[in-house]
């Protein structure tokens, strides 16, 4: 009933979409909850929002294979403290056990009469519309509260200048959304924006490279995708597997692409440009900037709606109107343009930022307010230029101090994936008696080709200096990420730090870690062996 709290646990299928608008619809508070993670991660949401009801499946499909979620969710439901229900929707008609409070979504829908109407709850604009917990890697996830009014109006009007809604084109535009409802880009990339302009989208359910490297290629040329978003993970893995896969299909109605969610490094956005705008001038690149509390994107290169981008490669554009966007040295003073330093917003917020934490005010104040009195923290470290471009190099815990000198480990990527035969990189920084902290830099080379770890040593040396004290560099066939194309960088840290490996419930593939830990065993035998450094930069 109007609000109560309603935890959505689904894959990428047409009916979580009906579920997350079908609570918004009667004042149900909704918080979904990425189905790659496990039942203490979902338990833990769960309680925190004091949810009733968990919807899901009796399982998914990943990669050819059948994973179950309604066992997950029985084992979660027994970690929260409070009874909760089941709405179990079938997808993969795999046998599951229906307990005493679960309830199967066939039958309602069998005894529902036809043309069924529900009158929509009117809410207060300040109601929340959901929750959606952050990810972090240690201590309780943060929920983040949105509200129905303050949402509604910044996604519709954002994405409407993100992808043209007001133009002649509206009508033909059909945006494919690769990112999962379990992040805050699958809300408004994948549900609310379109919808709101009252537009197409498209989802895909499986994995980018599933059942081949080229179905998202496919799909864009079948329904005559306008717009695409993907991760830029997403693009390195497809890399890997060469130019072949996105030249065989034309492409031809895509006229802008957006990667987003992390850092885009210069080697997969000329691999854009190339293989799949193909130099087109109608096929637009916009790297774009925002978090899970910022409700949507909140910079960008420009607006469909009038006239198109002005993409600087590296950046991820302007401020949208009134944002008030500040760099701050570590004692929080603000820099000039040009300098790197804590990206920080001056108030007042946006209204469509976030309104809270769920049931934690302390925790508000503390993780956003604290650090910078009188600006609000974004946790992540960046640098405006003179025209007021914003670039983002990481968050700040991305950020390796070596020898007293603050290097992100996006420089050291972007440097590494320039060289030839590298398809994908991960650094991560490893603890250092006499520097505090070296670069650990893994690299998955692109098939068909060898790289040396030597070289690779030299080449990150050679353009960034001395300062880039490279500690391990280690070649392995593939990188640990999660469901959801995430690099799992905290497991290559515990690898190459001999450290626990902590939770790995989001992994994609645990062999990809067996991976890491065997090329990391081999590189310590020959540094054994040569009794000297092999892949390691001289000190």
């Amino acid at each position: 009933k109007r609000g109560d709290a309603a935890v959505i646990y689904m894959p990428m299928i047409p009916e979580a979409m009906f579920a997350m608008l079908a609570a918004e619809r009667i004042g149900v508070i909704h918080s979904v909850v990425f189905s790659g993670f496990g039942a203490q991660a979902l338990a833990e949401r769960a309680a925190d929002a004091g949810a009733r009801w968990i919807i899901t499946t009796d399982g998914m499909y990943r990669r050819g294979r059948v994973i179950p979620l309604k066992p997950v969710v029985d084992e979660a439901a027994k970690r929260v403290p409070h009874t909760v229900n089941i709405l179990v929707f079938r997808r993969a008609n795999i046998q599951v056990e229906i307990g005493d409070y679960d309830i199967e979504a066939a039958k309602i829908l069998e005894e529902a009469p036809p043309k069924v109407h529900v009158e929509p709850e009117w809410m207060e604009s300040e109601s929340p519309l959901f929750i959606l917990y952050t990810s972090g890697t240690t201590g309780k996830p943060k929920g983040i509260v949105h509200l129905h009014g303050q949402y509604a109006v910044w996604i519709k009007f954002a994405f409407s200048h993100l992808v043209g809604a007001e133009t002649p084109r509206r009508d033909d535009i059909v945006f494919f959304s690769t990112a999962d409802i379990g992040w805050i880009s699958g809300h408004h990339y994948g549900v609310h924006g379109p919808l709101l302009n009252g537009l197409t989208v498209v989802w895909y359910e499986d994995a980018p490279d599933h059942p081949d490297p080229g179905v998202w290629w496919r799909i864009a040329d079948s329904l005559g995708v306008t717009h695409i978003l993907f991760s830029p993970t997403a693009i390195r893995l497809l890399m890997k597997y060469g130019e072949a896969w996105p030249r065989r299909y034309s492409l031809e109605s895509l006229a802008a692409v957006y990667p987003t969610g992390e850092v885009l490094n210069e080697e997969a956005y000329k691999w854009i440009l190339d293989n799949v705008c193909k130099r087109r001038p109608q096929c637009q690149v916009a790297d774009i900037w925002g978090q899970t509390e910022t409700a949507c994107f909140v910079t960008a290169p420009g607006s469909l709606n009038l006239g198109g981008f002005k993409y600087k490669y590296g950046s991820v554009g302007l401020p949208y109107p009134a944002l008030q966007l500040k760099v701050l040295d570590d004692r929080g003073n603000e820099l000039p343009p040009g300098s790197k330093g804590h990206v920080v917003v001056k108030p007042p917020l946006p209204p469509a930022f976030l309104y809270g934490l769920w049931r934690d005010e302390e925790r508000y104040v503390k993780s956003y307010w604290s650090k910078f009195p009188g600006y609000y923290y974004t946790g992540d470290f960046g640098m405006l230029d003179e025209e007021g471009y914003l670039y983002i190099y990481g968050r700040t815990d991305d950020v390796i101090k070596v020898a007293g000198h603050r290097i992100s480990t996006r420089e050291v990527e972007d440097v590494v994936a320039s060289y030839p035969g590298v398809a994908e990189v991960a650094v991560v920084g490893l603890p250092d008696p006499v520097r505090g902290e070296v670069l650990g830099v893994f690299v998955v080379p692109k098939m068909g080709f060898a790289v040396e770890p030597a070289k690779i040593a030299e080449h990150v040396r050679g353009a960034l200096g001395p300062m880039a004290v490279i500690g391990k560099v280690i070649v392995v066939g593939k990188l640990p990420k999660t469901r959801s194309g995430k690099i799992m960088r905290r497991l290559l840290k515990a690898v190459a730090s001999g450290a626990p490996l902590g939770d790995v419930s989001t992994l994609e593939d645990e062999a990809a870690v067996e991976e890491v830990k065997k090329a990391y065993e081999e590189f310590k035998r020959l540094l054994e062996e040569d009794h000297g450094p092999r892949g390691v930069s001289p000190a």
